[in-house]
């Protein structure tokens, strides 16, 4: 299942001309900054989790995550991405043939889209009980699949729905450790 992402952190999003052509340039991801998910629950992405995707995947910059309105794709050099000590910046040529990625463009050199986003299938996740009611997890590597600029920057319910089962898993399986460490002092307390 792919899960999206949207940064409420700031990203910078700009829109360019370089000799007739036109692009967009923005920070897909940024790295190790916190997103509150939802309350109690944090997220952030390591700069290693994007490395074998950008090695091994075709990817490409979709508009409002919509598969309809491809804005460039890695393939065909359309999408250049690459990682920095910041995250994921991406330049995005936009095709002066296509009505909608010229109004996309329009919108975003005017200030009215300003939020980025991406698509994404995690394979490795570090979960962190911070012991104060609140929960993060490091996402260490991912599937990315696109990068998105979009308009709302939100979490679509059923993709925090989908990581509220993986937080309520690792809260059971902290509860249960607890549980067994006091189970362990009182078996000692008890001996003494």
């Amino acid at each position: 299942m792919e899960e999206k992402r949207t940064s409420f952190l700031k990203v910078e999003i700009r829109a360019k001309e370089e000799e007739s052509q036109k692009y967009l340039d923005a920070y897909f991801i940024k790295y190790n900054e916190e997103t509150e998910l939802w309350p109690g629950f944090f997220e952030e992405v390591a700069p290693e989790a994007v490395v074998n995707s950008l090695r091994n995947n075709d990817i490409v910059c979709l508009f409002n995550h919509i598969d309809g309105v491809v804005l460039g794709r890695t393939s065909n050099n359309t999408l250049e991405l690459n990682s920095d000590s910041t995250g994921l910046f991406g330049t995005v040529e936009i095709n002066e043939n296509d009505a909608e990625a010229i109004n996309i463009y329009s919108r975003v050199k005017r200030g009215d889209i300003t939020a980025c986003s991406f698509g994404f299938q995690p394979i490795e996740e570090e979960f962190e009980d911070r012991g104060d009611g609140t929960f993060k997890t490091t996402i260490k590597d991912m599937n990315l699949i696109e990068v998105s600029i979009v308009t709302f920057p939100a979490y679509p319910s059923t993709e925090a729905s989908a990581r509220k089962k993986d937080i309520n898993r690792f809260k059971k399986e902290v509860l249960n450790k607890r549980k067994n460490t006091l189970k362990e002092k009182l078996k000692l307390w008890q001996i003494q």
